[in-house]
């Protein structure tokens, strides 16, 4: 009887569990156009003309509290609590923000769920979530943009910091054809970190071809130089000291990913910035 009462626990314990998951879909909330223009009524008095006059740096209070404001308006506008989570993870109090920003995603999952994705990737370093996240935004909504690039990006960045090198390969790959329908050039980041995955590889030649073409793409790319003469190192190439003395030049200027948030957090093999005046 005691091994019966165990396996029906935890059937039930599973049960419960699959419950809850299936709870974790969000359906995509539709709004009528009265309700839309109240909102942005409320988003302009208590966020563009509210929390936005301060310096959330300087006046985290104000900000928080003219948000506050709004919310108690409507408490269902998704931006409003977005831009409560934004100014913690710039401040990397990344567990208060994710409450916030959980919110957003209830109240608009299309727009806030690749959003919530790519700050586990980048800000929280949370992969695996990060890779749920995104992989729900495919299913749902295809191969889109998140701050500049594709969701198969992200998902290849986190696999990357899995050591999953493979894999992140294969969706570095599908980012870089989604890229090819819209856009004549390859954003230099994907081939670097294509680079990066062959170098993981022991492929070194492989990554110098890719670590070539994001640095035609990026001359002063300081971080390209540096895995390029590593790799070059270890092909005993000559040319590593006139590649290092190129990432010494721009590292000191300060030239690295140049992504808008690697002012707030370092990317997946970024190099600080060492040679300063």
């Amino acid at each position: 009887m005691k091994y019966l009462f165990i396996v029906f626990g935890l059937f039930v314990l599973v049960g419960c569990q699959s419950s809850k998951e299936k709870n974790k879909y969000i359906e995509e909330r539709q709004i009528s156009e009265v309700q839309a223009i109240k909102q942005d009524s409320i988003i302009a008095q208590y966020a563009t003309n509210g929390a936005h006059q301060y310096n959330y740096y300087l006046d985290m209070n104000k900000w928080q509290t003219n948000l506050d404001e709004g919310l108690k308006q409507d408490s269902t506008i998704a931006y409003l609590w977005q831009q409560k989570a934004m100014p913690y993870f710039k401040n990397r109090k990344y567990e208060v923000g994710m409450e916030y920003l959980d919110k957003a995603v209830r109240y608009d999952v299309k727009r806030y769920l690749p959003y919530r994705a790519f700050i586990k990737c980048v800000f929280l370093k949370a992969y695996k979530g990060a890779i749920a996240d995104f992989e729900e935004c495919l299913t749902r909504w295809g191969d889109r943009y998140e701050m500049d690039h594709t969701y198969t990006f992200y998902i290849g960045l986190s696999y990357l910091q899995l050591n999953e090198f493979d894999t992140a390969e294969q969706y570095f790959l599908r980012a870089v054809e989604k890229q090819k329908e819209m856009f004549q050039d390859i954003h230099h980041v994907d081939l670097f970190y294509l680079g990066i995955v062959k170098y993981e590889q022991e492929l070194y030649q492989d990554a110098i071809n890719y670590f070539d073409m994001a640095i035609k793409e990026y001359k002063e790319f300081s971080d390209a130089y540096f895995y390029k003469t590593l790799c070059q190192d270890k092909l005993n190439e000559k040319g590593a000291d006139a590649t290092f003395k190129l990432f010494k030049k721009y590292n000191k200027k300060g030239y690295s990913i140049n992504e808008a948030n690697a002012i707030y957090e370092l990317y997946p093999y970024q190099i600080k910035r060492q040679y300063a005046n």
